[in-house]
């Protein structure tokens, strides 16, 4: 996957919705602790359609609940035709059934989650650690098993403990966590 960050990387910033789809509504800080698969979209995207949301919900089958899996509906054209009751339609059809937040919007008419991730386009992959930090942003199609990969590596990391010293690791003095 490409624009990966380092672990020094800082907090993705929140989310900005209206409404939210086979969920209640989530925040990034109700998610700390889990590693968090965003795959922004628009219902009327044909790479999205027939390429990320596929894969979303291939992963999802695949990693279950030892992920967040989150749709995040983001629209920046065609405003009128990709309307919450137009999305919900295309929800059931589709029978996505992870999480989907609705994208706000700005006094014109850009998407707000959209901006603050500096997104060019849909689809958009954003991997997010279990700190909470976004460890890529990718724009396009993303190969399955890269994605797998690199999500796999966000679960096999160990969170830091208080002390800056990672899970099961020694520190300098000797002490083992």
């Amino acid at each position: 996957m490409a624009e990966n960050r380092t672990a020094t990387a800082p907090h993705a910033p929140a989310w900005t919705t209206t409404a939210w789809l086979n969920s209640e509504p989530l925040t990034l800080e109700a998610l700390r602790g889990r590693v968090v698969v965003v795959e922004a979209f628009q219902m009327l995207c044909p790479g999205c359609v027939s390429g990320a949301l596929p894969q979303a919900q291939r992963l999802h089958q695949t990693f279950g609940d030892e992920i967040a899996l989150v749709g995040l509906h983001t629209v920046f054209e065609h405003h009128d035709a990709m309307t919450e009751t137009s999305l919900r339609a295309f929800v059931s059809e589709y029978r996505l059934r992870f999480p989907i937040g609705i994208d706000a919007h700005d006094a014109q008419r850009q998407p707000v989650t959209f901006s603050a991730y500096g997104m060019r386009g849909t689809p958009t992959t954003l991997l997010i650690d279990r700190e909470g930090r976004l460890r890529s942003h990718h724009f396009g199609a993303v190969e399955d098993m890269s994605l797998a990969r690199a999500v796999t590596q966000l679960l096999n990391e160990q969170p830091a403990d208080l002390t800056g010293t990672p899970a099961g690791a020694c520190a300098a003095d000797g002490t083992c966590t």
